[in-house]
């Protein structure tokens, strides 16, 4: 059966995704976080991300405490980790220096999801695709991470990008919300991988996707009538495949 979803669903104001919300040490986009807050079951920050949310929201910060802050606690200033820590906010402290921050920050929460018995549809994290690539590349490694922790969808997003690892298996993504950028692409991060498209302008019949023999990055969708709605994208893959897809900046 076809895992389905639709990606940008959580930039939707009346999008019905119920979501949890990990926040990365990365420069923070004030749409997209007022609009994952308000839907938020569980909201994190991973270490410095609270230095993030503590200066943009600054005037009302009080509507934007975490439920909790989580790291080595090497990034978070001293000024921020005692104003979350007056405000009742959880610091756990991760020591593991096997494991990025996020990681161990989505590990919590899939503890925390279990403990309290929420109902989520997918983990959006804020933050980690920008600055720095060697960063870009973690956030990337923690997706692989993913797959074995959780069945939930972790889908990363910031500024005009989202990326969502499909794990092996038949993919149904709606791509028609009014947020979906002009591309996508198919990146076989972690090796070869066998893969049938439908829904984008250049199609996969079968073909493997590899470094150094064909990645699918600059594509995009079938072309559609105007006033039509755009066909969904399905992908089949046999091994773990980045989907990667534009978020057009209109959110009003």
């Amino acid at each position: 059966m076809d895992e389905e979803l639709t990606p940008l669903d959580c930039l939707l104001p009346a999008g019905k995704q119920r979501i949890c919300l990990i926040i990365l040490n990365q420069p923070l986009d004030k749409d997209y976080l007022h609009i994952l807050w308000s839907k938020a079951l569980l909201k994190a920050c991973a270490d410095g991300a609270a230095n993030h949310l503590y200066n943009i929201t600054a005037g009302d910060r009080d509507r934007f405490l975490p439920d909790y802050i989580s790291g080595d606690f090497d990034s978070i200033t001293a000024e921020v980790k005692a104003f979350f820590s007056d405000k009742g906010c959880k610091l756990i402290e991760t020591a593991d220096q096997d494991l990025t921050d996020f990681t161990k920050c989505l590990a919590i929460m899939l503890d925390e999801i279990q403990r309290k018995q929420l109902q989520v549809d997918a983990i959006v994290t804020l933050g980690g695709l920008a600055g720095r690539f060697d960063q870009t590349m973690a956030s990337v490694e923690t997706l692989h991470h993913a797959l074995s922790m959780t069945r939930l969808p972790l889908l990363i997003i910031q500024e005009t990008s989202l990326a969502y690892l499909l794990r092996p298996g038949s993919h149904r993504l709606e791509v028609n919300t009014g947020l979906e950028g002009d591309w996508c692409s198919l990146i076989p991060v972690g090796g070869p991988c066998q893969t049938i498209t439908t829904g984008l302008k250049w199609n996969l019949d079968n073909q493997v996707l590899q470094f150094g023999r064909l990645v699918s990055t600059s594509n995009t969708y079938e072309p559609i009538a105007p006033g039509n709605p755009r066909k969904p994208v399905t992908v089949t893959t046999d091994q773990p495949l980045l989907w990667s897809m534009g978020i057009r900046k209109n959110l009003d």
